[in-house]
């Protein structure tokens, strides 16, 4: 799927595998009959103005400043007014495929009709997201709640043709960019720079990429942890179905369906039924349907929220042209963004964790009846010694990255604002969470597939597709060398998905 071939957006009802498709780089289109809808709408601002009601954000100040009224001969420049004010964002540039979903998220929540806009400012994103003009989004300098106001106030301003924008690769002023794309600087109409400014999509498509990520992370510990299962031949007892069913949870009931069937006809597993004398394994084996059934249960909780509020309409005041009423509320509020952003974070640090613990129990020869440090000759060789204090090193990271964001309010716009929800710097921390558990992933990979190397017998299947897969790009570890390629490897593996889909696990999708 290209801009070529773009998807269709329904305005109210995109999936979120649609979603996906358009953070991976697919092009968008909002459907057609949104604009119904949209010059109603905008036909309701119209009246409402003529009648010279005071309607907070049309013909009044911002924030604190609700109180002033504005003249009819200075809407128009209130509303530019209010980009270029709040365009105060700091820090590093957004990715680009970040922004282009926060962009496909406004346009989606901008064609319900809800928000008063013409269909103008419609074309304009559109355009832009067909053409490759991305606007230049700081990261930082929102607590989502009045809405992500700088952030995508940085997207506006673009779309007016002021601040900075990417065509393409190249970083240029956002005027240059929309030129060379063929395209004219949008000119605002009441309401409209309010309506853009307004709204949670900026911690949305945050939350939405975190997501996303830490799914194809979580695909990938089911199979280093099947893996790490057998390599310190680990007993699959623990999956039995009935033990799962007793408890009841779907996530854990799931896992253990998928374990089972990572290390079914597994030669490894077949060697130690009998004859074992260890009753029970590390809780880092045995606990994992536990552990990782509870965050998938999680992911999926926080999934759902997220796929609401994709299709939310989330700016203020609100339009309801049937009515021929603007009312004012408190939609732009990222609470449902930040709580499940929370999750989302408590999810994935867990999962780091319990493979960090797998790789621990691996280099410990008491504990997997390996090597010590899965090296044939310890001592002149460390092996995996630092692989692991690398990975305890990055679930250190996770930890104190996955406090609540959405606890910490601090209230702002001279207290008129005075609980905010930090959705955005929430949302913003899952990627770089999800990034050290993959990382941490993939030095598990390593350890389990050189662990395994040291029995005779084969593993699974599935199993033994993803060691192959892995020995494409990494060497079995014989002599120390140094392993920062090898690690960056495995974590390309883990972060692009092949190891899941070597091994055919499909969780948390359905």
């Amino acid at each position: 799927m290209t801009a070529a071939d773009p998807i269709t957006l329904v305005p109210g009802a995109v999936p979120l595998a649609v979603w996906r498709r358009v953070h991976a780089g697919a092009g968008v289109r909002v459907d057609p009959s949104c604009r119904e809808p949209v010059e109603a709408g905008a036909a309701t601002i119209a009246r409402v103005i003529a009648t010279h009601a005071p309607v907070y954000g049309v013909n009044t100040g911002f924030g604190k400043l609700a109180q002033v009224r504005i003249a009819d001969a200075d809407l128009a420049q209130l509303q530019r007014n209010i980009v270029l004010s709040h365009a105060a964002g700091v820090g590093a540039p957004t990715p680009a495929p970040v922004v282009r979903l926060m962009m496909a998220l406004k346009l989606a929540s901008l064609a319900r009709g809800a928000s008063g806009v013409r269909m103008a400012v419609i074309g304009q994103l559109e355009a832009m997201l067909d053409r490759g003009v991305v606007p230049l989004v700081p990261e930082q300098g929102s607590v989502a709640a009045s809405g992500d106001l700088a952030p995508l106030a940085h997207m506006t301003a673009a779309m007016i043709g002021v601040g900075e924008a990417y065509l393409g690769e190249v970083r240029m002023p956002a005027a240059d960019a929309l030129a060379r794309a063929g395209l004219a600087p949008l000119e605002l109409g009441p309401k409209e720079g309010l309506a853009l400014l307004n709204g949670t999509q900026f911690s949305t498509a945050q939350a939405l990429a975190g997501l996303f990520a830490i799914e194809t992370v979580f695909r990938a510990a089911l199979v280093t942890g099947a893996l790490s299962t057998d390599a310190a031949k680990g007993s699959d007892t623990p999956f039995d179905p009935r033990i799962h069913a007793l408890r009841g949870h779907p996530g854990q009931q799931e896992v253990a369906a998928a374990l089972r069937a990572l290390m079914a006809g597994s030669a490894i597993r077949a060697s130690h039924l009998t004859g074992d004398i260890r009753v029970q394994d590390p809780y880092c084996l045995r606990c994992q349907p536990q552990v990782m059934g509870a965050a998938l249960d999680v992911i999926r909780s926080a999934a759902a929220t997220l796929a609401i509020e994709a299709n939310a309409v989330s700016d203020n005041p609100l339009v309801f042209a049937d009515a021929g009423e603007v009312l004012s509320g408190g939609n732009f509020h990222g609470e449902p963004v930040a709580f499940a952003a929370d999750m989302l974070a408590m999810a994935v640090c867990e999962v780091g964790s319990l493979a960090e613990r797998r790789v621990a129990m691996l280099v410990d020869p008491a504990l997997s009846g390996l090597p010590a440090f899965l090296t044939p000759e310890p001592g002149l060789n460390s092996g995996f010694m630092l692989p692991q204090v690398t990975a305890a090193a990055l679930v250190a990271e996770n930890r104190t990255r996955a406090f609540p964001a959405s606890v910490d309010s601090i209230p702002t716009s001279a207290n008129q604002e005075d609980h905010v929800s930090m959705a955005a710097h929430g949302a913003r921390r899952l990627a770089a969470m999800a990034e050290n558990a993959a990382r941490i992933v993939a030095i598990e990979l390593l350890a389990a597939a050189q662990g395994c190397d040291f029995h005779a017998e084969r593993s699974s299947a599935p199993l033994e597709r993803v060691r192959a897969l892995l020995r494409t790009c990494v060497p079995r570890l014989t002599n120390d060398r140094l392993l920062a390629p090898d690690i960056a490897a495995a974590a390309t593996l883990v972060r692009s998905g092949a190891v899941a889909e070597a091994a055919g696990v499909a969780l948390p999708e359905a």
